[in-house]
C-alpha cells in the first residue's frame, strides 16, 4: 500500500492508532514502546477500526491488514504475513532497523519480554497451570463484565498502557545500568581464575556470560549483599542460572547461624542455602575464609 500525497497531508504527526474493543498485550506493548522512545504522544493514541480514521494516524498497529514499516503500518493478521511476529515484535524490529535501539538493547527487550508476547498472541505459547505470562497479566486489565461498554474498555486500555510503559522503562534502566558495569566485570575476569571478588554489589552474571564467561574457569563470586557478604556459585551458562559449576559443601546445606558456624568453623557464618548455590557471611574476611576452604576442596 502507498499513501497518496493527500493522505500524507492528513496524517497527524506523533499519532498512534489501534483497534477498539478488547485489547491484548501485543498492541499495548507496541504502543508503549513507541511512547518509551518518544515517537508518539499519549494524548494522540486512538482506538478504532474505522479505516478512514486510521489513515490519518502516523503509526497503526494490530489493525488494518498491512505490514509495511515504510509507511508505519504494523498488522500481522492478514494471510499475506507468514512470520511469527505480533505488532509488539514488529515495532521492536522497526526500532532496531531505524537505529533507535541498539542491537544489544533490542536483544535484551526481545529476550526479556517481546518473544513471549509474540508467541502468546500467535498461539504458539503453552499455557501451564500455576504460571502466569506477561500477556496473561495484561489480559487481567480487561473489564471483568462481558457487557462492559466502550468507555470501560478505553479506560482499561490506558491503565494497561501505563503499566506496560512503566515496565519497559524499568527494563531499559536495568539494561543501561548492567551495561555500565560491564567494564568492571571484565577487569575482574581478566585478573581472576577460580573466583571473582567484587568490592561492590553489581550485576555481574549477564555481563560475565556476554564477555565469554562460559569458557572462563571461575567457580565462585564473592561480593557485598546489604551489610553482609555472599559467596555465589557460578552457573555453567546464563540459561542454567539456577545450576552451579561447583556446589557449596554438602555439610553446609541449609544451615543457619550457630549450626553453620560450628560446621564451617567460621565465626561470621550466617546461612547456606539448601540448594548449595549461595551462602551469606558477616564480613568480607569471613567470606574469604569460606572461599579459601572451598578452593582447597577443588
Amino acid at each position: 500500500m502507498k499513501l497518496s500525497p493527500s493522505m500524507r497531508e492528513k496524517i497527524v504527526p506523533r499519532s498512534f492508532g489501534t483497534h477498539d474493543g478488547s485489547f491484548h498485550s501485543d498492541e499495548v506493548t507496541a504502543c508503549a514502546l513507541l511512547l518509551l522512545f518518544d515517537l508518539i504522544d499519549r494524548d494522540k493514541v486512538h482506538r478504532t477500526r474505522d479505516l478512514n480514521l486510521l489513515t490519518g494516524y502516523e503509526y497503526v498497529c494490530d489493525v488494518g491488514g498491512i505490514y509495511d514499516p515504510k509507511i508505519k503500518r504494523f498488522d500481522h493478521h492478514q494471510v499475506e504475513y507468514r512470520g511469527n511476529l505480533s505488532s509488539a515484535g514488529m515495532i521492536l524490529k522497526y526500532l532496531l532497523e531505524q537505529k533507535i535501539v541498539s542491537p544489544e538493547l533490542y536483544d535484551y527487550i526481545n529476550n526479556s519480554l517481546v518473544i513471549g508476547i509474540d508467541a502468546h498472541d500467535n498461539g504458539l505459547a503453552k499455557l501451564e497451570p500455576g504460571y502466569s505470562s506477561f500477556s496473561q497479566v495484561i489480559s487481567n486489565f480487561l473489564p471483568i463484565e462481558y457487557s462492559a461498554g466502550p468507555s470501560e474498555f478505553q479506560s482499561a486500555f490506558f491503565q494497561a498502557l501505563d503499566f506496560v510503559y512503566d515496565y519497559l522503562f524499568r527494563l531499559r534502566k536495568r539494561f543501561d545500568y548492567t551495561a555500565g558495569c560491564r567494564e568492571k566485570v571484565k577487569k575482574c575476569m581478566d585478573k581472576s581464575r577460580f573466583a571473582m571478588i567484587f568490592d561492590e554489589p553489581l550485576p555481574w552474571m549477564e555481563n560475565f556470560f556476554e564477555l565469554g564467561g562460559e569458557s572462563h574457569p571461575a567457580l565462585f563470586v564473592v561480593m557485598p549483599t546489604g551489610v553482609h557478604w555472599k559467596i555465589r556459585g557460578i552457573p555453567p551458562s546464563l540459561r542454567d542460572r539456577m545450576k552451579v559449576r561447583q556446589p557449596l559443601p554438602q555439610e553446609w546445606a541449609g544451615l543457619h547461624d550457630h549450626d553453620l558456624k560450628k560446621v564451617s568453623r567460621i565465626d561470621g557464618a550466617i546461612f547456606c542455602h539448601k540448594g548449595r548455590f549461595i551462602s551469606i557471611w558477616e564480613t568480607k574476611e569471613d567470606a574469604l575464609k569460606a572461599l579459601q576452604y572451598l578452593l582447597k576442596e577443588i
